[in-house]
């Protein structure tokens, strides 16, 4: 399973959406070079105010450049770095790997899956009722998030809008993604 980079973004200080860079820095364990996010411990804020020594399983948060597509569909006017996220995937199945999937981007990085991205209502501040749109139920009642995944990096490494991304699926049993 592969797909492409669309593009990536960065933020030094908190806030909703990431401008657009020409390539960012992963550095293993730690994240994106120059994020807020970025941190062994967590520092998303809801996270912080809760336990500030749990580790951080949302260094990187990819979403998948097909959902704002979709959206669009809807009346939402979406772009990449628009959601927070770091890296816009495109042509690759993001929501259907199972937890502990690697990701190779690029020459050198490597990121692995640990979960769902959890929607929260700063997506309504964006635009009223797009949380609507990336998180809702099932046929069966299940709650469904589509706001992407996150990730740990394995390895550092530059990424670039145009990167190939190759998925390496865990051995075992797969874990579907739950929210982080």
């Amino acid at each position: 399973m592969s797909g492409t980079v669309a593009a990536v973004s960065s933020n030094g200080a908190y806030s909703f959406t990431k401008p657009n860079r020409g390539s960012i820095m992963l550095l293993a364990g730690l994240g994106v070079e120059g994020d807020v996010h970025a941190g062994v411990t967590v520092k998303h804020r809801s996270r912080v105010a809760q336990d500030p020594t749990q580790p951080n399983l949302r260094q990187v948060h990819l979403i998948h450049e097909e959902l704002f597509a979709e959206v669009s569909a809807e009346g939402f006017t979406v772009v990449p770095g628009d959601l927070g996220e770091n890296i816009t995937t495109r042509d690759i199945d993001l929501l259907g790997l199972p937890v502990g999937t690697l990701l190779r981007i690029g020459d050198r990085a490597v990121l692995e899956v640990t979960g769902l991205r959890n929607p929260c209502l700063q997506i309504d501040n964006f635009q009223d009722g797009l949380l609507k749109q990336v998180v809702g139920r099932d046929e069966a009642g299940n709650v469904v998030r589509r706001a992407g995944i996150m990730s740990i990096v394995k390895q550092g490494g530059a990424v670039r809008p145009g990167d190939t991304i190759k998925a390496e699926l865990p051995s075992g049993p797969h874990r579907p993604l739950e929210r982080v």
